[in-house]
């Protein structure tokens, strides 16, 4: 009972991703259909030949010198007919292909881009790129090619079936001497592929994870002398995927095996048959040349449609994981439109951020991280949030930036006219960011800074370099805002890429300016002109930070401490 639910629930799946792949494929209607075409017209053009085969040996043996030239004219034109209709159909495949892979990679990436923090975050960047990669590759080669090569492969078997049924019926039965065996063990292989190929493909995204966060971390990996560690353990990884794939293909080459042998037994008694009817003279050489081609058709069409279920299941466990991704919740982004049209008066005259008796708690958590939390932030304020790490803070400018959502109470920006519209993913457009991890992309600084703000004037670029205290050391650069920055910035000093991403923040001109322990490598002199530099430039730009720095506290208005338990408390005291 226990093993009819486990194949229950296995076909249950791969059926659901069947039916997604489906409606991938509906998309692509004509270029299916015009692939199916050009399948049906090469496999028509070898039955052609193999017929044409046929007259062409009976012409040669009964030396009949006008049937021997149109045969043989017809056995080369259909051959040379094949080969142009699968150049081109070879060629339709790798066009549409590239097109079907671009086409899905684009849509897993703004699925990704666009789900649910908490949800997409649960996910590690190795897995997510094997995914946006392996998978869609898979996905993407069987949407156009998978439905015709198993219905060529159908039309195949039941037209050679048909015509060795036509010559000899003894012939059919010996050629499919090995469906009973095909069909009784595919319940068994199916389930061995599918727990293969979703072993494949979790141990390749953990071999990639390893290796992308490895790669990324060498200076710390170098620094705590820890090489030689983590080699073994890429190692350890890389054996664990060896076995893993020396299971699977021992499975495999079995099954092959099994496979071959019993082709080979149903060859050769075709082959014995097709020799027996020709001595007892009941058919001709060409009927028993015939009769080779079309029980080799029809045994290898039966075992192309059997061998299909590898397919089945490879394509569905990585249209299953593609789909897993595609399906995660959206971002609610019901207010943009409400958003966009607030945000010019938000510029002109700022933005109030209100929180009240706001409560946080992560979905899989079994406490509130924030507690009945409850602060305020004005135009033209500075307000801080402090305390020890791992207690809120971060959590708290991830709730103002939209990317997680609060459980309870109130957390509304509120406009000079009096609108207020709740926090949300769609109020990102009034607020810039300046993140405590690194968070510089590989380009010029030019492009680094462009990217919030695509027509900022070279002059602007310059503008918020110099209020990020960044202008002298980009322009002491030989190449100035056209110099590269390296992968993570690891050309610049710590300092030197937070200051860039200041200047970026400032060139997104944003009524409220979000900064998570965004000083933290910049010395006390440094620091004080860059914050004094942020108020100077926009008095009504309302400016929220996290901080364990008590220098910079003497800028701000308000206060918050969180503590322990979840709860903000203002303290004005702790302004030096």
């Amino acid at each position: 009972m226990k093993k009819v639910s486990e194949y229950s629930t296995l076909f249950r799946n791969i059926g659901s991703e069947w039916k997604w792949l489906l409606k991938v494929m509906s998309r692509y209607k004509l270029e299916i259909v015009g692939y199916t075409i050009m399948g049906v017209v090469g496999i028509a053009m070898g039955f052609g030949a193999s017929i044409a085969s046929k007259y062409l040996i009976d012409a040669v043996v009964n030396q009949n010198n006008e049937t021997i030239v149109s045969a043989a004219a017809m056995v080369i034109g259909l051959a040379v007919f094949q080969i142009v209709v699968n150049a081109v159909s070879s060629l339709v495949s790798s066009r549409v292909g590239t097109r079907v892979s671009n086409e899905i990679r684009s849509q897993i990436y703004d699925s990704m881009t666009t789900a649910n923090w908490e949800n997409i975050n649960k996910y590690h960047s190795g897995d997510l790129i094997n995914r946006l990669e392996g998978d869609v590759s898979s996905v993407s080669g069987s949407v156009i090619s998978f439905l015709p090569g198993l219905f060529t492969k159908l039309l195949q078997f039941f037209g050679c079936l048909g015509i060795v049924l036509y010559y000899d019926v003894t012939l059919a039965f010996l050629a499919l001497m090995s469906a009973p065996v095909l069909f009784f063990s595919s319940r068994f292989m199916t389930k061995m592929m599918r727990k293969y190929n979703l072993q494949s493909r979790e141990m390749n995204g953990k071999v990639l994870s390893f290796s992308e966060e490895s790669v990324q971390n060498l200076q710390t990996v170098k620094a705590f002398g820890l090489t030689k560690e983590y080699s073994e353990k890429f190692r350890e990884l890389l054996t664990s995927y060896r076995n893993m794939r020396l299971a699977h293909d021992k499975f495999t080459i079995l099954t092959t095996l099994v496979l071959s042998f019993i082709g080979l037994v149903v060859a050769y008694s075709c082959y014995g048959w097709g020799v027996y009817r020709l001595w007892s003279g009941a058919i001709t050489f060409g009927t028993m040349t015939l009769f080779l081609q079309l029980s080799g058709s029809l045994t290898s069409s039966f075992s192309a449609i059997v061998s299909t279920i590898p397919s089945v299941i490879s394509v569905a466990t990585a249209a299953g994981r593609v789909k897993e991704i595609t399906e995660l919740p959206k971002e609610n982004i019901e207010d943009l439109e409400k958003a966009k049209s607030l945000l010019a008066l938000a510029k002109e005259n700022g933005v109030s951020v209100v929180a009240e008796n706001v409560t946080y708690s992560y979905a899989d958590g079994d406490r509130n991280v924030l507690n009945d939390i409850s602060f305020f932030a004005h135009p033209g304020e500075t307000i801080a949030f402090v305390g020890p790490s791992g207690e809120g803070k971060t959590t708290i400018l991830r709730l103002l930036l939209g990317l997680v959502e609060k459980s309870q109470g109130s957390l509304t920006m509120e406009l000079a006219n009096g609108e207020e519209i709740d926090v949300s993913p769609s109020t990102r457009i009034f607020c810039s960011y300046v993140p405590q991890e690194n968070a510089i992309f590989t380009g010029t600084i030019a492009e680094n800074l462009r990217v919030v703000n695509p027509d900022a004037t070279d002059e602007e670029l310059r503008s918020a370099l110099e209020i990020a205290d960044a202008l002298d050391f980009v322009e002491a650069l030989p190449l100035g805002l056209e110099s590269v920055v390296g992968e993570r910035g690891v050309n610049f000093s710590e300092g030197q890429v937070q200051r860039l991403s200041i200047a970026r923040a400032v060139l997104c001109n944003a009524p409220v300016l979000i900064m998570d322990e965004a000083t933290s490598a910049l010395d006390k002199t440094t620091e004080e002109r860059v914050l004094q530099n942020l108020m100077r430039v926009d008095k009504k730009r309302t400016c929220i930070i996290t901080t364990h720095r008590p220098s910079i506290l003497k800028f701000c208005n308000r206060i918050y401490e969180l503590q322990e338990n979840g709860t903000l408390e203002e303290n004005s005291s702790l302004k030096a």
